[in-house]
């Protein structure tokens, strides 16, 4: 029996990182062979735990960024050595672990990219001074140098992150960084049937008639959603925008108003039954300036639907060529884009079939036991 922890701020099924810790942590811990007993060490629990997985909730005692990351990094740490695990994989902000999953990217590339979302001149100089200024977002990039200094095991989960991962950290070798990708659960995520389309509609709201561009991110300016409802202000009438996610509402809201749209952009908030919202849509869109490698990006695809997206995502390997945007900034090209392939092509590539999934993830906390 392998003793494994997974060590991540939060336990829970809403957001990427916590959606892959927790799928991991369930298919290991009734994986058929019972290899693995699993504990899940988190600061903040949001619902149940998958069955058979063991908890190590340390809290969150300390306000603010900077308390919250020092304080996970120190009581996650801690609670490993006293857990005297055979295998520990760092999922988030933490010290000393055997397998470190690069999920998100350094965060100094992060910014780089980021920063394309604001506008130029003093937005952009004040949310650059603001990183700069805070402790908390210090701390994580010093913990981050410490993880790629001490980590036997670093396994990135697109190659995008792994090639970004090695600029930051120019000692590493990319060779040795093995690359898994991220497999929706295709129990879930599946093409709708005609009158699933119609009755999800419904369900949520939305136009029963005219074409359908669904995004979903929390950060509304990080994924392009101020670009793409500018994309739709030149697209036909019958094009229609559904935003699923939940940061900047008011402000969008006012956009789409001076431009017309208030009755063609519809906020839907946290959606908690995703496949049954991509059964809604005829078209996925996530416009981003930075994903390590977007989730929702191969649940749309997984889901049927023909899918967009830009450079600046690690999914985005899994599109081909004509639909992937070179520039999240540009809505002229962006509302051609979305034109084009509501009607044309699959966007989908079928060349291409790198490790994926859970069960290498297993393979990989096999041989470090």
């Amino acid at each position: 029996m392998i003793r494994v922890a997974l060590m991540l701020p939060k336990l829970g099924r809403y957001g990427g990182a916590e959606q892959f810790g927790y799928r991991l942590a369930q298919y290991l811990a009734t994986h058929p062979s019972q290899d693995f007993q699993v504990t899940y060490i988190c600061a903040q629990q949001d619902g149940l735990p998958p069955d058979n997985v063991q908890v190590i909730k340390v809290g969150r005692p300390l306000p603010g960024k900077l308390g919250k990351t020092l304080w996970f990094a120190l009581a996650a740490e801690v609670a490993r050595r006293k857990g005297r695990f055979d295998v520990c994989l760092g999922l988030g902000n933490t010290l000393i672990q055997d397998m470190l999953r690069l999920s998100g990217g350094p965060t100094k590339i992060f910014w780089e990219y980021s920063i394309r979302a604001y506008a130029p001149g003093v937005k952009q100089r004040m949310k650059q001074l603001g990183r700069f200024l805070s402790p908390g977002k210090q701390l994580a990039r010093f913990i981050e140098i410490i993880q790629a200094k001490n980590t036997p095991v670093l396994v990135a989960n697109s190659h995008f992150v792994r090639d970004l991962t090695v600029r930051a950290f120019p000692w590493l070798d990319g060779d040795a960084i093995p690359v898994i990708y991220n497999e929706p659960d295709l129990s879930r995520f599946t093409p709708a049937l005609p009158e699933q389309k119609v009755a999800m509609r419904q369900h949520f709201g939305l136009p029963g008639q005219g074409d359908l561009i669904l995004t979903a991110g929390t950060n509304f300016r990080l994924k392009g959603i101020y670009v793409l409802v500018q994309a739709l202000a030149l697209l036909p009438q019958n094009f229609h925008l559904a935003i699923a996610g939940g940061r900047g509402n008011r402000e969008l809201l006012r956009i789409a108003r001076e431009l017309g749209l208030e009755k063609r952009v519809h906020f839907l908030g946290r959606v908690e039954r995703m496949p049954d919202l991509y059964h809604a849509a005829d078209i996925f869109v996530l416009n981003t300036f930075y994903d390590a490698c977007a989730n929702a990006v191969l649940e749309a695809l997984a889901s049927g639907l023909p899918v967009i997206s830009t450079v600046c995502n690690g999914s985005s390997i899994f599109l081909h060529e004509h639909a992937v945007v070179s520039d999240p900034s540009n809505a002229a090209v962006l509302a051609k884009r979305i034109q084009k392939l509501r009607y044309g092509p699959s966007t989908a590539r079928t060349d291409f079939s790198p490790p994926r999934g859970l069960a290498p993830y297993a393979d990989v906390i096999r041989k470090l036991a």
